[in-house]
């Protein structure tokens, strides 16, 4: 189980009870519908998005949390390795399950999440900080997530490897991009 130093556990329950808020979640589950529309668009896609305005949440989030966002991760794909270099990511599974795998050095490290509201915060959140590699491997079936970030989401950057790098992890160039720039199907 995940082991977070104290201050990163209340930001987690703090955030755990802000997208359970009720108008919150309901919020969420039309944003989840949406952006599951959005991946069905684009059958090669691998992922869609939307960014969540914080003030869907209330005064509920601490102040590092300057972005939110729902995910859609399709079934059956691993999406490939990428970072974070300007944000920590907090991530909850929100319907479906998968397994989000953090590289740590050497290897790729498993932490399977679910979206059982009743499984402990270890099993449903997982923090990541700046420059860590991290995936998403899905099982069958769309995973949905939503995901909070320490700065706007105009400036939230994905760092891929770039494919003909032969050490992924340690790469001589990255292709950088904005989810907020990229056009979505």
């Amino acid at each position: 189980m995940e082991r977070w130093p104290a201050v990163e556990r209340i930001i987690l329950e703090s955030l755990d009870a802000a997208v359970t808020a009720p108008g919150a979640a309901e919020a969420l589950r039309s944003v989840g519908e949406r952006v599951l529309a959005t991946l069905a668009r684009g059958p090669g896609e691998i992922e869609a998005w939307e960014p969540v305005p914080l003030e869907l949440y209330g005064a509920a989030l601490p102040p590092e949390i300057r972005s939110s966002w729902v995910f859609v991760l399709r079934r059956g794909v691993a999406t490939g390795a990428e970072r974070h270099p300007n944000s920590r990511q907090r991530m909850v599974s929100w319907s479906g399950s998968g397994d989000f795998q953090v590289h740590e050095g050497r290897r790729w490290v498993s932490h399977p999440l679910q979206s059982d509201r009743r499984a402990p915060l270890e099993r449903r959140w997982i923090s990541i900080p700046e420059e860590t590699w991290h995936q998403g491997v899905v099982g069958g079936q769309d995973w949905l997530v939503v995901s909070f970030h320490t700065v706007a989401a105009e400036e939230l950057i994905e760092e891929r490897p770039d494919p003909a790098d032969p050490d992924p992890f340690h790469p001589r160039s990255t292709r950088r991009r904005r989810y907020v720039e990229v056009q979505q199907p």
